[in-house]
């Protein structure tokens, strides 16, 4: 099942928690090898975490991490803004109805990332539905492009640093119901039970949520 989940919500599921640490521990430095933190309890943190963003994580029957990825409005700081402003045409994205995403991340120990990969799409296009969002940002590298493809949601690119394997791209996504309803159908996920887990987490009145936020 998909779960919405603000850092400060995160203690109450601490299995989930720790998995979703480690495992992007397991990609993001073991695996992809990039210069992130890893402490002594096998978790990945970056400074972005401590800012309370909001996790849209795949929860396993065991209650385990099955993959995530995070979330966090462009009025406040921001990877984008902070560290790539010249993937965006050097200027920094500002709006209140674009969030940034970032940690995409699959469990290694899950059996179809694949199957994952799309539940987490459609989860995201939910998000953006529910909140009133026009569009989410992010930076991302070379082999995220096939994987976007093949899931049929792929970003308009802004800018790119880099060729071949190396590259890393900036793109927006834009929201939409259509979108929404194609995200259902690669998932093989019904658009009523993912609606069911975006208002189990907050309720009808999202968007007055998110303008809060």
């Amino acid at each position: 099942m998909i779960r919405y989940l603000y850092a400060d919500q995160l203690d109450a599921f601490p299995k989930l928690r720790d998995t979703m640490l480690r495992d992007r521990a397991t990609q993001f430095h073991a695996r992809l090898k990039w210069d992130v933190s890893v402490d002594e309890n096998g978790f990945e943190r970056d400074q972005y975490d401590a800012l309370n963003p909001l996790y849209v994580i795949w929860e396993t029957q065991m209650g385990r991490h099955g993959g995530s990825m995070r979330f966090l409005p462009t009025t406040g700081d921001t990877m984008v803004n902070d560290h790539f402003e010249h993937l965006t045409g050097g200027g920094a994205i500002c709006a209140p109805t674009i969030w940034e995403t970032t940690r995409f991340c699959i469990s290694p120990d899950a059996p179809d990332g694949g199957k994952i990969a799309a539940h987490l799409m459609l989860a995201g296009a939910e998000l953006g539905v529910g909140f009133g969002l026009s569009h989410a940002i992010g930076v991302f590298d070379a082999r995220m492009v096939r994987i976007y493809r093949k899931l049929g949601w792929e970003p308009d690119i802004l800018g790119t640093d880099g060729t071949g394997r190396e590259a890393i791209s900036a793109g927006l996504w834009e929201f939409g119901g259509e979108i929404r309803l194609k995200m259902a159908g690669r998932a093989g996920i019904s658009p009523e039970l993912s609606r069911h887990w975006f208002l189990r987490a907050f309720g009808a009145p999202a968007q007055e949520i998110a303008s809060a936020a």
